[in-house]
């Protein structure tokens, strides 16, 4: 059952980043590129009518993890408060960006609302980056510091940085230069999504402009792929064992570069939806990739005091997980109807249909 709802929690975890990654890509997208009030209006928008919806999918993650995997659920919304408190005001600021700018039509309204969009949209493109780092890194389970431990094992607190800004500190922070370096990775993948989700839903003006900037983009996206890649081997040698050990795994970093390789002909690809395909690839690819890679560890232990925690020390009871599961198939059967009625009622163009007004 611990293998059934870790798969389960991951094809949610990426659904979520597929779809509202796309709302954070067209919020980096209007901050950077759109110049007239019709193309920040549409662009505004592509989010707009999907953002509430899409973000179901991360309550639906969470409320999982608590159920499949409380200790794991908890050592984390603990030891990364801060950065969850951060995530959840951005949050907020990018809704009501969206929600507040077409409520007057005084232009510094829309302005101070832009900007909210714009910047929130950037900042959770970057803080979920540096947090999937920080569970490839791995954290300091129990705060063990010349040997002592200053909380219990599973437990943990990290600043946002510490004084030497290095992922091999004894007390390493949530911003590193590694982590940062995923940050900038998922800045950079989102922003190529969102641009072809604006591609896909709208006629923009900077439409054909978004491709050549998706190109430019997937060229630094490889470069930091690689960088990354080195980086993760030096931290942590046995970063590859997973895939040599199940050749099988290997299908995952196929999907990201493939999904990679593929945009490299964005400009001839003959449907708007294959550039959206290939974006959503690079997500899935990337993520599934970085979880089987540690798998079944989900959080890393960086001493050698207190064991990583995996999916079979950190879940629930046989009894509490087979339950779940008959509720979780109801949760799971509105879930999808609810997208699909939505994805149907918005189908196609989004430029003249309400919203904001």
């Amino acid at each position: 059952m611990e293998i059934f709802w870790y798969i389960i929690i991951a094809i949610v975890l990426a659904v979520f980043f597929v779809l509202d990654g796309y709302d954070f890509g067209a919020g980096i997208v209007h901050l950077f590129f759109a110049k007239t009030e019709k193309d920040k209006e549409v662009i505004s928008k592509s989010a707009g009518l999907f953002w509430d919806s899409n973000e179901v999918w991360l309550v639906a993650g969470g409320g999982m993890l608590f159920m499949a995997f409380p200790t794991f659920y908890a050592s984390v919304f603990s030891g990364f408060y801060l950065p969850l408190i951060i995530v959840l005001w951005l949050v907020m600021f990018r809704a009501i960006g969206l929600e507040l700018r077409g409520q007057f039509k005084y232009q510094m309204w829309k302005d101070i609302w832009d900007k909210s969009f714009g910047v929130s949209s950037l900042l959770l493109a970057l803080f979920f980056g540096i947090a999937l780092g920080n569970i490839m890194r791995g954290v300091n389970l129990g705060g063990i510091e010349n040997g002592t431990a200053l909380y219990e094992k599973h437990f943990f607190f990290l600043p946002l940085w510490d004084s030497s800004f290095s992922p091999l500190s004894e007390t390493p922070g949530v911003i590193d230069w590694f982590t940062i370096v995923i940050g900038v990775i998922t800045v950079v993948t989102l922003t190529i999504h969102g641009a072809n989700w604006v591609v896909l839903k709208t006629r923009s003006s900077i439409n054909e402009k978004l491709k050549t900037i998706i190109l430019n983009l997937n060229i630094i996206l490889l470069i930091l792929t690689m960088i990354s890649l080195y980086i993760w081997y030096t931290i942590n040698p046995n970063s590859f064992t997973n895939f040599i050990d199940k050749p099988y795994l290997i299908i995952f970093p196929i999907i990201y570069f493939a999904g990679i390789a593929g945009l490299f002909f964005i400009k001839s690809l003959k449907k708007e939806i294959h550039g959206f395909i290939l974006s959503t690839a690079i997500i899935i690819g990337g993520i599934t990739s970085s979880l089987a890679a540690i798998y079944p560890v989900i959080l890393p232990s960086t001493n050698d005091v207190n064991e990583s925690l995996t999916i079979y020390n950190t879940s629930s009871t046989e009894y509490g997980l087979s339950v779940a599961l008959n509720w979780g198939i109801l949760g799971f059967v509105l879930l999808f109807v609810y997208m699909i009625v939505q994805k149907r009622l918005m189908g196609g163009k989004i430029d003249k249909m309400d919203y904001g007004h």
